[in-house]
């Protein structure tokens, strides 16, 4: 429990400096938010395909990096929110884009990860 509050909290951090950098603008899509869940997606993909490929990544790491890091880094609520504000300002368009490009982008980045994991470890 005590990797996954340090991790938890270094990802927590490292996401809101992201999103301070990147959600600039009060309308259209927030870019540092979805940096953030893309950035993280990817870094799960890279951490779990490297930890069943050569069962080199410990346990206590892995609650480190994946749950902990990862878990604090990305974020469903905020995106689940901020889609929210899409709808509710009439900008479908971003909220259409953003949702989309979301799932497909964090889901390809994941596979992206493990592939590189499992090819290059």
């Amino acid at each position: 429990m005590v990797l996954v509050f340090i991790g938890g909290g270094a990802g927590s951090m490292a996401r809101y400096l992201l999103a301070k950098v990147g959600n600039t603008s009060s309308t259209g899509i927030p870019y540092g938010t979805f940096a953030a869940n893309i950035i993280g997606s990817f870094l799960i993909g890279l951490i779990m395909g490297w930890a069943l490929k050569q069962d080199a990544i410990s346990t206590n790491t892995t609650l480190l990096l994946a749950t902990g890091f990862c878990g604090g880094f990305t974020t469903f609520s905020t995106f689940a929110y901020e889609n929210q504000l899409l709808l509710k300002s009439g900008d479908f368009v971003s909220f259409a884009i953003y949702t989309i490009a979301s799932f497909a982008l964090g889901i390809a980045a994941v596979f992206i990860g493990i592939w590189l994991a499992k090819t290059w470890a």
